[in-house]
């Protein structure tokens, strides 16, 4: 188990998120001003955007070995003109097109759709592309190549595929007839000189590429749907282990695929097929990968709700107070659990089995904290707890019963759990979280956790990676804010004046290298900053006074957040 499971914990203080191991992600909501960048076309239905993301997600993860498996089954772009009797492009962005000269081979459909599907998606997009820039030579060319990647890929799945339907067939068929109708219409417009008329057969062939996009996206649906279910059927139905380990094997690869297919995942059954695994005493061995999978698919609201259907919840907190469970299934249980609390998802909230279970689960993961083997196994029971305490506010009582504080602060000084930055990612925020309860304020002292926090405000990025860079925003931010929430007792304040917090806070807001240039970051030490100054004012310099405590918030802010750093 090595450090790239141990994935991302984003939880900005109110939302949270968690890469987990393994590539299952517990996503979060773009924070103020974030904007996700929208890379499909407007000629692509919703059914087709799936291919569209899931296939981005697959080249994003190892674009140069996916880049040579597929190379063997790619042929230069020419070789299709001349078979199709056309004329060989000379424009110099066509040198780079490819397409696939086959399948992924016999037996494997659910491969052949992705990849032949890809492809066509792409074909789509680019289509639109030079359609908005009036390139009618390349839109008739690449119009003809989607045809045959269409055709290839309708001729090849029907080859391999388990099993044909009739509304396969009548999606099948308006699909081609919309390829050869844009065919046509853009080879007609090649003739037309006449740019009022080529503006009117721009709009119709803009119309035929949408309606075509919409039938590849159904009929792409309809198949993928179609192997699902005959993986789900297959777990459902085996009692052999080897059968079971290896289909649960194939369904935790397409979870990985993206969003759209844990939908197709979950709406076919999955969900509930996987908890029938984890709830025969036979399959035991199958628990972590199957939990694995859960948590992936609970990344959708589907899965979720499905979970909560078939009393997902109550299992998991039967395996996770179960000792007789491995170390293994149990984390892999938090992970569910972590995906299900996740705060920025808000059908989660309504989750209300969760809360019937919450004690035994709170407890079960403190314990998990307090044994955990490795630094994975305690990010995922920590990242679990860190998700619950916003899940509901009396999960911050049961910790401060449960001595959570004294088991996390003295986790932070064993490296073999606590090893990177995510990890302590998730333990600040349920420090930042407890705070809020008066009570917090006395164990933190006697554990000697301010002592920490003046530690976290000064987390540095190891590897510089901008994943790791944002861990450590996240740890300064969140470090901040439990100081300024925990100054409210004068005993914390004078301790956390006593270890030079104030100075550090100052160097955050003054240095915007020393924060990465982070505006949470900054306001959150000049509020921790401005509460310790109410206790200790003597702590502070004039010149940090008047410019950082004396003036209204947003005018400290601005003026350190266009503040430069002089080099001489």
């Amino acid at each position: 188990m090595g450090p790239d499971r141990c994935g991302q914990a984003l939880l900005q203080i109110g939302v949270n998120m968690m890469a987990l191991p393994g590539g299952r992600h517990l996503d979060s909501v773009p924070l103020p001003g974030q904007r996700i960048p929208s890379r499909t076309s407007c000629y692509m239905s919703s059914s087709s955007r799936l291919l569209s993301l899931l296939w981005l997600h697959l080249m994003q993860v190892d674009s140069v070995q996916r880049w040579m498996e597929d190379l063997k089954l790619m042929t230069e772009c020419e070789c299709m003109c001349v078979l199709q009797a056309k004329p060989i492009s000379l424009e110099e962005d066509a040198q780079g097109d490819l397409i696939l000269a086959g399948g992924s081979g016999p037996g494997d459909p659910l491969q052949l759709l992705l990849k032949r599907g890809w492809v066509i998606s792409t074909e789509l997009r680019r289509i639109g592309q030079k359609l908005a820039q009036d390139r009618w030579a390349r839109v008739h060319s690449m119009s003809v190549r989607l045809t045959c990647h269409a055709r290839s890929m309708v001729s090849e799945y029907s080859a391999v595929s388990r099993s044909s339907s009739q509304e396969t067939g009548q999606i099948e068929k308006l699909l081609m007839e919309k390829c050869s109708e844009l065919s046509a219409v853009t080879e007609r417009c090649l003739q037309v000189e006449n740019e009022h008329i080529l503006k009117s057969m721009k709009a119709c062939v803009s119309e035929t590429l949408s309606t075509l996009g919409q039938h590849f996206g159904q009929l792409l649906e309809l198949a993928l749907t179609r192997e699902v279910q005959a993986l789900v059927r297959k777990i459902d139905a085996s009692n052999n282990i080897y059968t079971t380990e290896s289909t649960t094997g194939n369904l935790f690869s397409l979870t990985q695929e993206g969003a759209p297919l844990c939908r197709i995942i979950a709406k076919e059954g999955g969900v509930v097929a996987l908890f029938k695994v984890c709830r025969q005493d036979s399959f035991r061995c199958l628990y972590p990968q199957a939990l694995r999978t859960l948590a992936s698919i609970c990344c959708v609201e589907e899965g979720v709700h499905q979970l909560e259907k078939v009393d997902g919840v109550l299992c998991l907190a039967d395996i996770l107070t179960d000792d007789s469970h491995s170390e293994a299934t149990r984390a892999e249980a938090a992970a569910v659990v972590a995906q299900v609390t996740s705060p920025h998802l808000p059908f989660t909230q309504h989750l209300s089995s969760f809360l019937e279970s919450m004690e035994e689960i709170v407890t079960a993961l403190v314990k998990l904290c307090q044994e955990a083997s490795s630094g994975e196994v305690f990010l995922l029971a920590s990242a679990a707890l860190a998700n619950i305490t916003f899940f509901d506010t009396m999960a911050c009582e049961m910790l401060l019963q449960l001595k959570a504080i004294r088991i996390l602060l003295e986790a932070c000084s064993d490296k073999q759990r606590v090893d990177t930055p995510y990890t302590r990612d998730q333990i600040v925020t349920i420090l930042a979280n407890m705070s809020v309860l008066e009570q917090c304020a006395s164990d933190i002292i006697q554990e000697n956790g301010v002592q920490l926090i003046m530690g976290l405000l000064s987390e540095k990025p190891r590897s510089g990676t901008p994943a790791e860079v944002a861990a450590c925003e996240r740890v300064q931010q969140k470090a901040a804010v439990t100081l300024a929430r925990l100054s409210r007792d004068p005993d914390v304040a004078r301790e956390a004046v006593r270890l030079s917090c104030m100075s550090r806070l100052i160097e955050l807001c003054r240095s915007p290298s020393e924060r990465n240039s982070s505006d949470a970051v900054l306001v959150a030490c000049l509020a921790a900053l401005r509460r310790l100054a109410g206790v200790c004012p003597e702590g502070l310099q004039d010149s940090d006074f008047q410019q950082l405590v004396q003036p209204r918030l947003v005018d400290s802010f601005l003026l350190c957040s266009n503040m430069e750093e002089s080099f001489v």
